[in-house]
């Protein structure tokens, strides 16, 4: 049976508080597995506005609603509005794991990550990977076993410092994509990454399918990709029945978008697929028969700046 890896990054203040309950609920309804990967320092969303003079972020804004999905507030969170600690919300994180989910690192400070790691040395990549990794061990009891890089962004430091603390797998980065959201290469998922020649031992898991934010606005085969229509231009594309890693956030498909992923989630169960989480999905990997591909940046369709890429 093939696989549906769910990859739940979680960005924000709101979408800790509010959309990880409610996909929690969802999942445990459909009898889904998942992995939601935190971001566990403090919710700097409204510094993101910086983007705004990068290629195509003012198309991806408008074409996303982002007031309507992450509220004002956030939106002004680091700028007009102290910035939350979203670490704080124990009681919500806790309750993931108690429900029996997978938890994970997605980063510190998303939007300082993302901005910053590709350019950053390596004291400043390890400070941020070491806060996000006691802060996770704090409030989990535990030490987190796999990360999902912000924004896809990594650099070959941070790649490193997985592997020094023992990750066996994570999801950093991102399968190339046509501009109707297929694969490029058939053949693309879990590799083993090799970085200025070193063979790193952390297993990745590139993101196979478009997310929710690169398709809907976007004319795709002549028809626009509307709330209407996305599930089944994602459930087209899953017609392959060849297992895949689709990345969902907590702020789009945890609130408002949630009607969406449920026709997903449906739809998936209806094509013969499993919904499972990151660790399930390694479980069943043999590691020595992964190709080796080395560290590689590239644009997608509907994404605004290069990300860490399978090419």
């Amino acid at each position: 049976m093939p696989s549906i890896v769910l990859k739940i990054d979680v960005d924000t203040y709101r979408g800790t508080k509010e959309g990880v309950p409610n996909l929690v609920r969802l999942l445990s309804q459909h009898q889904a597995g998942a992995t939601f990967l935190f971001s566990l320092g403090k919710d700097h969303t409204g510094w993101a506005l910086r983007r705004a003079f990068r290629p195509g972020f003012f198309q991806k804004v408008s074409r996303t609603s982002v007031v309507e999905h992450y509220g004002i507030k956030t939106l002004m969170y680091g700028v007009f509005l102290p910035a939350p600690d979203i670490g704080a919300c124990v009681t919500e994180m806790r309750a993931v794991q108690q429900a029996g989910f997978e938890c994970g690192i997605h980063t510190w400070d998303h939007v300082v990550w993302q901005d910053n790691v590709r350019t950053k040395d390596r004291a400043w990549t390890e400070r941020q990977l070491d806060a996000a990794h006691a802060r996770f061990s704090s409030i989990f009891g535990m030490v987190p076993h796999t990360h999902g890089a912000a924004g896809w962004q990594m650099n070959p430091y941070a790649f490193d410092k997985l592997d020094a603390f023992g990750m066996q797998y994570a999801s950093d980065g991102r399968a190339m994509l046509n501009e109707d959201g297929s694969l490029t290469d058939p053949a693309a998922g879990p590799y083993r990454l090799q970085v200025n020649g070193k063979l790193q031992q952390c297993i990745q898991m590139p993101t196979t399918l478009p997310t929710l934010d690169e398709l809907l606005g976007r004319e795709i085969k002549g028809k626009e990709i509307t709330t209407s229509n996305i599930a089944a231009c994602i459930l087209d594309l899953c017609r392959d029945r060849r297992d895949h890693v689709f990345t969902l956030h907590a702020e789009l498909e945890g609130q408002k978008l949630a009607p969406i992923f449920e026709q997903l989630l449906t739809g998936w169960k209806q094509l013969g697929y499993r919904c499972i989480s990151m660790a399930d999905y390694y479980a069943g990997l043999n590691a020595d028969a992964l190709p080796i591909k080395p560290l590689t940046w590239a644009s997608l369709p509907g994404r605004s700046g290069d990300l860490v890429a399978v090419i």
